[in-house]
């Protein structure tokens, strides 16, 4: 899949200040190649595991791995679900979701690792083949989520980042390399 289109970075005011944190963390000009590219840097510090070390969590009450996986997985459908109503110009506001809700209820622990590994790759491949497929005015529309301006490339960008995110969780909270 080529993108033909930059998903170029969005202004300060395309979204909410909270998630300049995960857009500050994605390198570049465009978000299609970190998408792309990023993910197999995640996976590959997560496959060598073993279903025990798999459900390791670094503190009672801290997500363990599987869920950290899951909860990616889920993030970035919400996300991307976000950006195709955005793109196709549906102005309703898209109400906000508890990630905390959202991980027990998933019941990733149960899962193999490996399930949960080939889920992520397949929710990456439908977000490339969704923002690849978007041109520049669906890129910069903007609608309401969780209460919130966003732009669609915004979203793009928030994805990246907050799988970033997780992965620095990872390796320097859950020891992985």
């Amino acid at each position: 899949m080529t993108a033909t289109l930059t998903v170029s970075r969005p202004e300060g005011d395309e979204y909410l200040e909270y998630f300049g944190k995960y857009i500050a963390l994605v390198k570049g000009d465009d978000a299609v190649e970190p998408l792309r590219d990023q993910l197999e840097d995640t996976l590959r510090i997560v496959r060598p595991l073993d279903e025990k070390r798999a459900l390791h969590r670094y503190a009672p009450e801290k997500w363990s791995v599987k869920e950290v996986l899951g909860h990616l997985s889920d993030a970035e459908r919400i996300f991307a679900y976000r950006a195709l109503r955005i793109a196709r110009k549906d102005q309703t506001p898209i109400e906000g979701f508890d990630e905390n809700t959202y991980v027990p209820a998933g019941r990733f622990d149960a899962r193999p690792l490996e399930d949960l590994i080939e889920d992520m790759e397949r929710v990456r491949d439908a977000t490339l083949s969704l923002f690849t497929g978007l041109d520049e005015e669906a890129l910069t529309r903007t609608g309401t989520a969780n209460g919130n301006r966003i732009s669609v490339r915004a979203i793009a960008w928030c994805i990246a980042g907050h799988e970033l995110h997780h992965r620095a969780i990872l390796i320097e909270r859950y020891g992985l390399k």
